[in-house]
């Protein structure tokens, strides 16, 4: 987390033509009507990195979800509400990676661990507030609801835990909160933000032994996420 909002920052202040503004009192105002536009479009990619919450029924050993880094990519579209709100629809995929290591199951490394990859076709519906336009500058804060349908769940798959396949849910609800800014450039509006994802829903589908060593002793499994996206309109 520390690197991602490090990376930001730096991205931010080596940016030439926000330093140009707030280091001179000239005001060159790149498309000064952009915002006012009733409809914008665009599209974005960026780089994700997923993590598992679980509730348990009984105190046993956690369940260690070993992360990495994914990328995701979609489309725009801006609706603006007035000076300070917009609404934004932005469909896509994201594609992570997981890994969940059973610390208290004997027997081989492949008895204890199962690989999850996901790819998640992605479809937020956020609102987006924003401050006033600082020269060519303007924070703004997003939240929203959104919704994924994970390709790689295996959920109608007729295996499970016992021949080695781990089975998550298809559809899935999430919130989701962050921050960023808006860079108004000669030729275009570049936006870098930070977002953070979480499940509303349980996510896990349970074997069919009601005693499995995998399932049985997990409450709620739910993903959270942490986005960091370049958005260019």
């Amino acid at each position: 987390m520390r690197k991602v909002v490090f990376s930001l920052l730096l991205l931010i202040w080596l940016t030439p033509n926000l330093q140009a503004q707030f280091l001179t009192r000239e005001r060159i105002l790149n498309d000064e009507n952009f915002d006012k536009k009733p409809w914008s479009f665009g599209y974005y990619f960026g780089i994700n990195r997923y993590d598992f919450n679980f509730d348990y029924k009984e105190d046993r050993p956690d369940i260690f979800v070993e992360q990495s880094y994914g990328f995701n990519v979609g489309l725009l579209a801006n609706k603006r509400i007035n000076e300070y709100i917009d609404l934004r629809l932005e469909p896509g995929l994201a594609y992570n990676a997981r890994n969940l290591l059973y610390l208290d199951i004997p027997g081989e490394e492949n008895d204890r661990l199962r690989e999850l990859n996901s790819t998640y076709i992605y479809i937020p519906l956020l609102v987006k507030f924003s401050t006033k336009r600082l020269n060519n500058f303007k924070p703004f804060v997003v939240g929203g609801l959104s919704y994924s349908y994970n390709l790689s769940s295996n959920e109608t798959n007729p295996d499970d835990n016992s021949a080695g396949q781990f089975r998550m849910k298809n559809n899935t609800f999430y919130y989701e909160v962050g921050f960023g800014i808006d860079l108004y450039l000669p030729y275009f509006k570049f936006s870098p933000s930070i977002r953070g994802v979480f499940a509303l829903s349980d996510e896990l589908v349970r074997d069919e032994n009601p005693n499995s060593l995998y399932t049985s002793n997990i409450e709620v499994m739910q993903s959270r996420g942490l986005f960091l996206n370049f958005t260019f309109q």
